[in-house]
């Protein structure tokens, strides 16, 4: 069984793909090709943004958006530690300091009211929530939430708190195209959103790939100078530094075929995620996904919380002897991995997020994935709990 059916998928669109990446061979334009413009174009549309930068990986969309502030040395960036680490290394990349808010139990996303508590603290208006050994020297510039497993952070929420306090908003929408809040896609939430394309990701490539949406023209711009050296009105006219954050052209052949059937796979992930969360009510010790009313989850991944660390291993034990993969997102939040010692966070300063990382653990998940191999999991599952 696999934790995410690629093969399945290709199957279903191998002709596609193949015709796609044969014109891209044809027409020879590797770099910047017409199906850049054509995948930006689309993905815009589909998410409701005015502009759409199509660049080297999630990470890099993340670094160019802060790029797009001029964030650097003295800067500070909120976020959350239960995450992948990209987040917070695109702002470290630029030399800015990650800030670290804890997160709502039930959605795993940043808490808003954490989120105050915090600011208030920066402010030295609390001392009840820990800040970087370096707080007194940084200024905060911006919010970084993450859509974790595909589901939308409290935007409206968060925004308010942003505007309050002149904050400019990203959205790290890695896990959460194709997911919606409010009415509103994934992608267009903050002031700038930024994807990935990784192949296990709801929308991915057969590399690496990211993307930037913003109503900003300015910011766009800004941000497709950054991705191409700087450049100006030509390849050697540089006007900022900039990096090497370019889309391939074959990539963005393979992102137009799997786009071509992406809104039928979101729905199909609704459906496995529904399935699986009828099977697993009543399962003693086990906490399902949340999902908050006017939400939709784009269900990149679909994680539960064991009662405890011991049951989970039980369980994940279990599976692997049936050849069952499942997986750990999160198994160390950020406040305690090594890359940010120097910051002087300990353990316990960021309880939920700990509590989380010691219990969660997903299934696999796609839409490709049949009830009988889910009633097989929820199975093994029940007997092991």
């Amino acid at each position: 069984m696999q934790f995410v059916d690629l093969a399945s998928q290709q199957k279903r669109i191998k002709e596609n793909i193949d015709t796609r990446i044969a014109n891209v061979l044809s027409h020879g334009k590797y770099i910047l090709g017409p199906e850049n413009k054509e995948v930006e174009e689309r993905l815009a549309a589909y998410v409701g943004s005015k502009y759409a930068l199509a660049c080297s990986s999630g990470t890099d969309a993340l670094v160019l958006a802060l790029m797009a502030y001029g964030i650097g040395p003295g800067d500070a960036i909120l976020t959350t530690p239960f995450t992948f680490i990209a987040t917070a290394e695109a702002a470290s990349l630029l030399g800015a300091t990650p800030i670290f808010v804890d997160i709502d139990l039930k959605t795993f996303n940043i808490d808003p009211v954490k989120l105050e508590e915090t600011i208030a603290a920066f402010k030295g208006k609390n001392n009840s929530v820990a800040l970087p050994v370096n707080h007194a020297s940084l200024t905060l510039k911006g919010v970084i939430p993450v859509d974790l497993f595909g589901l939308c952070a409290d935007y409206d929420a968060i925004r308010e708190i942003t505007e309050r306090e002149k904050l400019f908003l990203l959205e790290d929408a890695a896990q959460s195209m194709g997911g919606e809040y409010k009415g509103r896609k994934a992608c267009s939430l903050g002031d700038i959103g930024c994807t990935s394309f990784f192949p296990a990701k709801p929308l991915g490539c057969y590399g690496d790939g990211g993307m930037c949406f913003t109503d900003d023209k300015a910011k766009a711009d800004l941000m497709f100078s950054a991705s191409i050296h700087g450049t100006g009105k030509s390849q050697y006219d540089n006007v900022i530094i900039g990096m090497n954050g370019r889309f391939d052209t074959i990539q963005a052949a393979v992102l137009l075929a799997k786009f071509d059937i992406f809104e039928d796979e979101v729905e199909l992930r609704q459906k496995v995620a529904q399935k699986y969360t009828e099977l697993l009510a009543g399962i003693k010790g086990l906490n399902t996904p949340y999902i908050p009313e006017g939400y939709k989850s784009a269900w990149a991944q679909y994680s539960i919380l064991a009662d405890n660390n011991e049951q989970r291993t039980k369980i994940r034990a279990a599976l692997q002897e049936k050849g069952i993969p499942s997986a750990v997102y999160y198994p160390k939040p950020l406040n305690m991995q090594t890359a940010f010692e120097s910051l002087g966070y300990k353990l316990g300063d960021f309880p939920v997020s700990e509590d989380c990382s010691d219990r969660i653990f997903s299934l696999p998940m796609h839409p490709y994935l049949t009830e009988a191999e889910q009633g097989l999991i929820v199975d093994i599952i029940s007997r092991n709990s």
